[in-house]
């Protein structure tokens, strides 16, 4: 049974970091494309960045390039997302999801096949 599992999320003061964690069971995730979204109140859920299977290319939205790193650990099944230098604007709840298959628009939600949970990241002095 694919599952994935997010944490490390918290409230978090403007400029300070956090890593953000998707834990994979039921499927290994060096074999498939990993991504992270976000979803404030109110708003549409929008990528934030992605992996690719293949060759490990990364992927980030324009909001979040230079701050935000994604990574991915095969032995430990498990995809990182290190935050610096938050903003309140990266208020949300973050969610990983995977790509069964081949994707075309890494930032397209409804390219992604399975979700986790969520995480709430919020960044307020």
């Amino acid at each position: 049974q694919v599952q994935l599992v997010e944490s490390g999320g918290g409230l978090v003061q403007p400029g300070g970091s956090l890593r953000l964690s998707c834990a994979a069971s039921g499927f290994f995730l060096d074999y498939y494309a990993i991504g992270w979204f976000r979803q404030a109140p109110g708003k549409e859920r929008e990528g934030v960045s992605c992996i690719s299977s293949s060759d490990g290319r990364t992927y980030y939205a324009d909001s979040v390039k230079g701050r935000f790193t994604i990574s991915r650990d095969n032995a430990k099944n498990t995809v990182y997302l290190q935050m610096n230098s938050l903003k309140p604007e990266d208020t949300a709840v973050y969610y990983c999801a995977t790509v069964m298959g081949q994707f075309n628009l890494w930032y397209s939600k409804d390219e992604y096949d399975y979700w986790g949970q969520g995480t709430q990241v919020t960044v307020s002095s």
